[in-house]
């Protein structure tokens, strides 16, 4: 059933983002009066097509739906009669080429603003910016910050969220500035927190900045109690049940939750034996943590959760919601900080600041899809705008047979004033084909590596 589940989100996901892509190209090359043959999801022979409009366009779904292509009526590729001949997209000037063409990488960040959009009016959970101990040495220690204090004000604005302190605090680090800060302490006392970010450098204005600064998030202990036990788990085997407090593990006494998860995850395959309190009986239980893959390690894995608070918690987590004209605004936010995000990645993987082991192909990504499906329709949204943010960035690379890759080649025919050659087109299309290929054949190696458990 959750193979089932995984595939139909991911089908559902590729289809949605496919079309949009597509319907990007097919729009605007409507609108600058190019005739369009075809308009397909999928590649090879159809296995439904149907003919609808005045022009006769073919909508057809192809063999194999890993991508999709719009196909205009060009020269370069069948004859064209006469009267037709200021529908092709090749009689077309360099300026609406490009429009055309860099109209479905648009369309995909148009489809992330729209999901972001109705997720911020719906409302989305966030984390509120309660920070923990800072390390010695750093802005924060300085500042003489302390754990659990929660922002409230950043230079008198309000603080909801962790993000929204990222974005004031930004701007404060990249002016090398002070701000104050208004923090509510554990003991709800009110205090200020003037932070200096007269030492920090642009090398740490990135996505880690926070960490430099000293700004870690706030984890709230949780007594290593039992809340959940999943059905068919380890944990159900051996008897573990909700409400049971694990107090040791051998030898080890037990002060959190975070502790237990740290020596269950180190014991993948190897036996354990909880010493648990249950009422008013003490019980030793023996048990074997299920080895799993994570990211290319393996781990272990009991089944079980932990007993929250959720009066205790009520502090540390908020649902933020917007009108519909804020909405959009935040949406185009969203979009852009994530587009940029995903650039400086791509960035750090060329210059091998970043392993390419971060790259994921279909594999993964249909596993995220059926991950984040299982969590509800919001997570599902999200998922959606960030994979569209990547196949909009994606498409925008300057690689041969990608949207990028015609953008190049248009541009370069601006500044010569001319199309090049045949040739060089021939030449760039082989290398192409060789670097997509490549590119993908890593992708997927890296999804089996990760899903199958490489070490």
């Amino acid at each position: 059933m959750h193979l089932l589940s995984t595939a139909l989100a991911f089908i559902v996901a590729l289809g949605v983002l496919i079309v949009f892509h597509e319907f990007g190209h097919y729009f605007v090359a409507r609108l600058c009066n190019v005739k369009v043959l075809r308009f397909s999801v999928g590649f090879g022979d159809p296995v439904w097509r149907r003919r609808y409009g005045k022009d006769g366009t073919e909508w057809a779904i192809g063999r194999f739906p890993i991508g999709g292509y719009v196909k205009m009526l060009d020269e370069r590729e069948a004859p064209v009669e006469a009267a037709e001949r200021h529908r092709a997209f090749n009689r077309q000037s360099v300026w609406r080429r490009i429009a055309i063409v860099v109209a479905g990488p648009v369309a995909n960040f148009v489809l992330a603003v729209l999901l972001y959009w109705v997720l911020m009016m719906h409302g989305v959970p966030g984390l509120r910016p309660a920070v923990a101990a800072p390390p010695a040495g750093t802005p924060a220690a300085s500042a003489r910050f302390e754990a659990g204090e929660l922002v409230l004000r950043v230079d008198g604005a309000p603080i909801d969220t962790w993000h929204e302190l990222r974005w004031h605090l930004l701007q404060a680090a990249v002016d090398h500035g002070t701000v104050a800060l208004e923090v509510e302490a554990l003991d709800r006392s009110i205090r200020v927190r003037h932070l200096d970010f007269a030492s920090m450098t642009t090398d740490n204005l990135d996505e880690n900045f926070l960490d430099a600064a000293g700004l870690k998030r706030y984890q709230p202990p949780l007594p290593p109690v039992v809340g959940q036990v999943a059905e068919g788990s380890v944990a159900a085997g051996v008897g573990v049940q909700v409400g049971d407090r694990i107090v040791a593990i051998g030898e080890q006494p037990l002060a959190d939750w975070g502790q237990l998860v740290a020596i269950v995850r180190t014991h993948g395959g190897k036996p354990l034996e909880l010493h648990i309190v249950r009422g008013a009986v003490t019980t030793t239980i023996a048990a074997t943590p299920e080895p799993v893959a994570e990211n290319g390690a393996q781990i272990g894995k009991l089944g079980i959760g932990p007993k929250v608070d959720a009066a205790a918690m009520a502090r540390y987590v908020t649902q933020v919601s917007f009108g519909p004209v804020d909405a959009i605004g935040e949406a185009f936010a969203k979009t852009w900080e994530a587009s940029a995000f995903t650039v400086r990645m791509m960035g750090k993987m060329v210059t091998g600041q970043l392993s390419v082991r971060n790259l994921s192909g279909p594999l993964t990504i249909a596993d995220y899809a059926g991950q984040s499906a299982q969590l509800g329709w919001v997570a599902y949204l999200g998922f959606l705008a960030i994979i569209s943010i990547s196949l909009g960035v994606l498409n925008l690379m300057p690689v041969p047979l990608l949207d990028g890759g015609h953008l190049m080649y248009y541009f370069v025919e601006v500044i010569k004033g001319k199309p090049l050659s045949d040739r060089i087109l021939d030449i760039g299309q082989r290398v192409g084909v060789v670097v997509l290929f490549g590119l993908m054949a890593f992708a997927i190696y890296n999804d089996i590596y990760r899903l199958f458990g490489g070490s």
